[in-house]
């Protein structure tokens, strides 16, 4: 369940990125992702590759994802190994043998804890079944203390051609409140490398609400965001899932929420869009700006959040396959096991209904800001102003969005927590569920 938007920053899910839930994805409906693999395409959609990188260097108190710290080398190795024999098999089932890869996106954990012999490696073992040679986006994040300028090298070599570097804010302090690994001078030694050895789309993330955060430290992390000029800018707003370190001692210690509330961090976020606009970038999404909106495409998100085919490759990956959703096991050990025994690491899946998928894609695109009303009666051959007739109606008379002919608009009130406003157009048992 998406969580008050009004008050604190509480313990629960915010952010909106898949429906129906994920806490609705069970082990008994594994036989629909088996199914949608063993069956050729019945539609063209494009495809495309997510590759889990678990390890890091520290777990940030923020993070909610799979990962694990202080691996040898040896157990990266196997891990790689595993990474590669889990996409020789989905190559070659039905749905997948012969399709090219149209975006791959490098995800973690940190990417870039890979040492360049072992990505180089990673590349050459899955060029033997898939390619991403022809890719319009290869997408790689990185934590700016892991790279050198060797490694940045090795990625441009490899075919990355958008890289995202993990800054989350220039304050020392707070990165160190916060649990991150890297301080701030190596983000400036990281980004001189990475502009040096150049790549088509450099972003950058930052986190609003991040434990310590100030006024005037937000000032100034904006001013340096504006002085590096990345391609595209990334903008969270702190949550607290039920599985951060943070959350845990809130649950176990009964303390106070230490996150600012949602009011200051979406007036942060405010601050940072109108400065940025005024240097001009321009708006991609609640959450994303970019140089040009013409030429600084995100395709990944653009592609994944229309029904794309997304392989999903290492721990707890997701994926969306022939319209079923699937995630690997979550356990390092499960997953191992699994594909070392010559089998795909799936551990839950959901079928989403027709109208199950038409909601998916309305929440996600309207995260953009905009949807258009005539591309889904297109698609879906559904008009989803009378679809969502109540919707629509409820957060137009609330500010949130405008509705003009052919396009649902969302106000800057509502991009600035459209997250929130996701859950009313969820199908109404699944409003109230826990999302994770």
């Amino acid at each position: 369940m998406a969580i008050d938007t009004s008050s604190t920053t509480e313990v629960g899910s915010y952010f909106i990125s898949n429906y129906p839930p994920f806490s609705l994805w069970t082990r008994e409906n594994l036989p629909d992702i088996h199914n949608a693999f063993d069956s050729l395409p019945t539609q063209s959609v494009p495809l495309g590759l997510y590759i889990h990188i678990p390890f890091c260097r520290k777990r940030c108190k923020f993070c909610y994802f799979r990962v694990y710290t202080n691996q040898n080398a040896r157990a990266i190795e196997d891990y790689v190994d595993c990474v590669a024999r889990e996409i020789e098999l989905l190559s070659q089932k039905p749905a997948v043998a012969g399709r090219h890869l149209k975006f791959v996106y490098f995800g973690g954990g940190t990417p870039s804890y890979l040492s360049s012999k072992q990505l180089r490696f990673l590349r050459d073992k899955l060029q033997e079944h898939v390619s991403w040679d022809t890719a319009e986006e290869v997408t790689f994040e990185c934590e700016p203390g892991t790279l050198s300028l060797e490694k940045v090298e090795t990625l441009r070599e490899i075919g990355v051609t958008r890289v995202s570097l993990g800054v989350e804010n220039f304050s020392d302090q707070i990165l160190e409140e916060n649990g991150r690994a890297h301080l701030s001078p190596e983000v400036d030694r990281a980004y001189g490398w990475i502009r040096q050895v150049g790549f088509p789309q450099v972003n950058i993330d930052l986190i609003a609400g991040m434990i310590g955060e100030t006024d005037d430290n937000w000032q100034r992390n904006i001013d340096k965001t504006l002085a590096l000029q990345p391609d595209n800018i990334t903008i969270y707003q702190m949550e607290l899932p039920f599985n951060t370190l943070i959350s845990k001692e809130m649950r176990e210690q009964g303390l106070l929420s230490p996150v600012a509330d949602w009011a200051t961090k979406r007036r942060w976020v405010n601050e940072a869009i109108n400065r940025l606009t005024a240097d001009g970038y321009q708006i991609s999404s609640g959450n994303e700006l970019v140089r040009d909106l013409d030429t600084d495409h995100f395709v990944y998100r653009d592609l994944v959040w229309r029904g794309a085919d997304l392989l999903a490759a290492g721990v707890s990956s997701f994926g969306h396959v022939q319209g079923v959703h699937y995630q690997n096991f979550d356990k390092l050990e499960d997953y191992q096991a699994a594909v070392q025994a010559g089998s795909l690491p799936f551990n839950r899946a959901l079928k989403p209904t027709a109208h199950q998928k038409l909601i998916r894609e309305v929440v996600l695109q309207l995260k953009e800001g905009h949807i258009s009303v005539m591309k889904f009666e297109e698609k879906f051959g559904v008009n989803i102003l009378a679809e969502f007739a109540e919707a629509f109606r409820n957060q137009q008379a609330a500010g949130y969005l405008e509705v003009e002919e052919d396009e649902v608009r969302l106000t800057r009130k509502g991009l600035l927590q459209v997250d929130s406003l996701l859950t009313e157009y969820f199908e109404p048992e699944h409003r109230q569920v826990r999302y994770t």
